[in-house]
Parts: C-alpha cells; sequence; structure tokens
C-alpha cells in the first residue's frame, strides 16, 4: 500500500511541474508581447495579462506540494490566455498561418 501511494504522490507532483510550466510559459509568451498587439484583438490590456499570469504562476508555486484549488485557479488563468489570447495575438501579429 506504502507503494502505491508514493506513485500518487509522484502523479501529482509531475501534474503540479506541468502546471507550473504552462503558466510560465504563459506569463513569458505575455510579456514579450507589445501592448498594442493585446488592444488590436479586442482582449484584456497587456497589463491585466501580466498581473493575472503573475499571479496564477505564484499560485502554482503556492500549490505545488499538491493539486488544490490555487493550483487549480491558476491553470484555469493559464489556460484561459493559451488557448484564447495567445491565438488571437498571435493572428494579429502574422505569426499564425
Amino acid at each position: 500500500m506504502q507503494i502505491l501511494s508514493n506513485v500518487q504522490g509522484l502523479i501529482v507532483l509531475v501534474l503540479g511541474l506541468l502546471a507550473l510550466g504552462a503558466e510560465v510559459f504563459a506569463l513569458a509568451h505575455a510579456v514579450r508581447q507589445r501592448q498594442d498587439a493585446f488592444a488590436a484583438t479586442g482582449k484584456q490590456t497587456k497589463t491585466f495579462w501580466v498581473a493575472a499570469l503573475a499571479i496564477a504562476t505564484l499560485m502554482g508555486v503556492a500549490a505545488l506540494g499538491g493539486i488544490g484549488f490555487l493550483a487549480i485557479i491558476g491553470i484555469v488563468i493559464a489556460g484561459v490566455y493559451l488557448a484564447d489570447v495567445r491565438p488571437a495575438i498571435d493572428e494579429v501579429l502574422g505569426r499564425r498561418r
């Protein structure tokens, strides 16, 4: 039974690290983009997204020991950015085909 508990803990740690990686990636992408690209997409401002993603990343770091409510909120924020805002910005800047 101890082995099962160790495997479960390892899986939770790996999932937490993957979520943290997605949050850091989203934050790095938002920081590198031009301010006017956000306005051109009709999404929130760059300041909003950088702040939200920085908070999401901090939530991911705080919840790294386990999957908790903070980790879920953080990955949802990063997921919205990566699924909605990032493709729109890349399209406006001509990076998508």
